[in-house]
């Protein structure tokens, strides 16, 4: 049953009859709130829409107990449903289209078997790394004196977001804006020293090894789609976000990215 979200979110959340919604249109479908780019539907205006605190504290005190979003919708307004879910402790997807949907396996057995024997490996070698991982974060707090760990939205299996752990390689500096570090040329030019010697050696990327215990990367697997990329994809390519993403594939994408970025300093 498909019904609009709005009598839910009244008893928690102010709602002006004055305007139409701003940008989405929201429905509820079996406990799961649709997040959904404005169409036919019409709805009153929702501000808490509009900012994260408001977002976070309606989802917080909803029955909803996944959100499903269009990617049509853009990386902006995905990011700030996908914070505020997440800080509710909601679980959010990207809304993949019905014919683009991974087919259920084969063999269920087979797959708890894998992510089992993943998950062990992974435990295996973390405990194995943890020295190195221990003093690469005492380096990074001599070096930098900033945080630890960057976190980044990534697209999981059956299109589940959510945040990859890696180490900080580039200094913050509050006087520059944040959405500047997301090009690749200014990321580069911030790298610390000992950013840009744990990027070259794939170090950064260790702590992603709790991602696979959490069960949203394995070992291996298909290549893991950015948010900024994900919701770039057509509706054919976006079958792509069904797979279990790996760590391995990955890292083989940050090389290659790493390569083109060293290529084009030299060509400069």
């Amino acid at each position: 049953m498909q019904t609009s979200i709005i009598p839910t979110f009244n008893n928690k959340c102010s709602v002006s009859e004055a305007h139409g919604s701003t940008y989405c249109t929201l429905q509820w479908r079996r406990n799961q709130l649709l997040v959904m780019s404005s169409g036919i539907v019409k709805q009153p205006y929702m501000p808490l829409l509009d900012t994260y605190e408001s977002l976070r504290e309606c989802l917080e005190h909803s029955s909803v107990r996944l959100v499903r979003i269009d990617p049509k919708l853009g990386e902006e307004k995905v990011r700030l449903w996908a914070d505020a879910a997440t800080s509710a402790s909601k679980p959010i997807y990207l809304r993949i289209s019905a014919g683009q949907k991974q087919p259920k396996p084969n063999s269920y057995l087979l797959w708890w078997l894998k992510r089992l024997s993943e998950w062990m490996i992974a435990s295996v070698v973390l405990l194995i790394v943890s020295p190195l991982m221990l003093l690469l974060a005492l380096l990074m707090k001599i070096d930098a004196k900033a945080p630890l760990f960057e976190r980044s939205w990534y697209v999981g299996e059956r299109g589940r977001l959510f945040q990859s752990i890696t180490y900080r390689t580039v200094s913050v500096n509050p006087k520059i804006d944040s959405k500047a570090l997301e090009s690749k040329e200014t990321i580069k030019e911030k790298m610390t020293l000992l950013g840009r010697w744990m990027a070259k050696y794939g170090l950064n990327n260790l702590p992603q090894l709790f991602n696979v215990l959490r069960g949203e990367m394995g070992l291996f697997g298909s290549r893991c789609w950015t948010l900024e990329d994900a919701v770039k994809l057509t509706p054919e390519a976006q079958k792509q976000l069904n797979n279990l993403p790996g760590i391995m594939s990955s890292w083989e994408v940050e090389a290659e990215e790493s390569n083109i970025l060293h290529l084009d300093s030299q060509i400069s």
